[in-house]
């Protein structure tokens, strides 16, 4: 879960919110809060957010559920023609969001991505899936990427999300991997 982080509000008045940031719980609270009403507050939304997250790492699934999932991809916006071996998780993978070996049709994600909306693991894949035909970066490439309906939203959030990394001082990724 890493360490939490309280920012207290004046402008706040009753709201709570919580999420995750540069490997740490951020929760806001109004300033008026007691310190009971704090440590109440804070163990209800960490609470929330684990079961929130522990719901999407389920709905996102085990490995070959990702391969079922990178089928219906190819099916729905690549008309089925990359067909993967395999798709699997990764932890090593920390200045990428995915690779794929073209020669084999493997696919892998980066663990990175089991917390972030599903519409961007979606896109990540069909990236992937897209270089199983084109394996460089060319036109043919990125007009196979733009079938995805929300490619510009998902890459959007992975630009917002590398950008917030650099803030924190990590080191930037390399230039083909931002233009997931």
């Amino acid at each position: 879960m890493g360490p939490i982080e309280v920012r207290r509000s004046t402008r706040r008045r009753r709201t709570v919110t919580a999420y995750r940031e540069s490997g740490r719980t951020v929760v806001l609270i109004p300033a008026a809060f007691t310190p009971a009403e704090e440590r109440r507050w804070v163990a209800q939304m960490v609470a929330k957010l684990q079961t929130r997250e522990e719901r999407r790492r389920r709905s996102l699934g085990a490995d070959d559920e990702l391969v079922a999932r990178a089928r219906a991809l190819s099916a729905a916006h690549l008309d089925g023609v990359p067909q993967p071996s395999s798709v699997r998780w990764v932890d090593n993978q920390q200045r990428r969001w995915g690779s794929c070996t073209p020669s084999d049709g493997s696919i892998r994600l980066s663990s990175r991505l089991r917390g972030m909306p599903e519409y961007v693991v979606d896109y990540v894949l069909v990236h992937e899936l897209a270089h199983l035909i084109e394996p460089s970066h060319d036109q043919r490439f990125w007009t196979l990427v733009a079938r995805y309906p929300r490619a510009e939203r998902a890459r959007g959030f992975l630009e917002g999300v590398e950008l917030a990394r650099q803030d924190a001082g990590a080191a930037p990724a390399e230039d083909d991997d931002l233009v997931l």
